[in-house]
């Protein structure tokens, strides 16, 4: 049975192992008036001291703030996006939106963006192709960047349609196939499955500091 084509973004559903899982998120701050959204389910980056990084719609990330991560970016990934809060500047009440609209310009306080940011989170996700049990234990990057939702406020993003190569690197480690019994025949386009954050600031080898 052909899988439902409805993508996402990453999906937060348990941790590594046996461990204790709280799905907690913690707090980061958007920059003042970025004009990039941010979906809930994005994978995001931030801006770093010894970087010139630019997010997924090739806009420049202030430093120690949080944007989108474009795909296959290597050096900044750290969680995803659930949400943020700010004092809208329009009508001066506390706002809750689950994505960030993009140049918010505010005038009291700051744009607080909560995350997933443990290095042990997994997450379940649509691949935009075609993926096959023998993708378990790969590298595999997010697939070409795409708005999300302005309604509902869901990221629309995907895992690529094929694994990195051999010496390659990859920005999530495939786990498994998904439950899903929707989404989960790997001979048809578009399954379902858990993956974790393989390139990370916080365990990363190559990430920037």
């Amino acid at each position: 049975m052909a899988n439902q084509d409805a993508p996402f973004g990453f999906k937060a559903v348990g941790g590594m192992g046996s461990s204790y899982e709280t799905q907690g998120t913690s707090k980061f701050q958007i920059a003042d008036n970025s004009t990039s959204a941010i979906y809930q389910g994005d994978l995001c980056m931030m801006g770093n001291h010894n970087s010139s990084a630019t997010d997924a719609n090739s806009v420049a990330v202030a430093v120690g703030y949080i944007s989108v991560s474009p795909p296959a970016e290597d050096t900044l990934n750290f969680g995803v996006f659930n949400g943020c809060y700010y004092i809208d500047p329009t009508t001066a009440k506390p706002t809750w939106k689950a994505y960030y609209p993009g140049a918010v310009n505010i005038t009291t306080g700051t744009i607080d963006a909560f995350m997933f940011d443990n290095p042990q989170q997994l997450y379940e996700v649509q691949t935009a192709g075609t993926l096959t049990q023998a993708a378990a234990g790969c590298l595999i990057d997010t697939h070409t960047y795409a708005a999300g939702s302005t309604l509902s406020g869901q990221s629309n993003e995907e895992i690529s349609t094929a694994v990195t190569g051999s010496g390659a690197t990859g920005q999530w480690r495939i786990i498994r196939l998904s439950e899903d019994p929707d989404n989960s025949d790997t001979g048809s386009a578009n399954s379902n499955w858990i993956v974790r954050l393989n390139e990370s600031i916080f365990y990363n080898g190559a990430v920037l500091t």
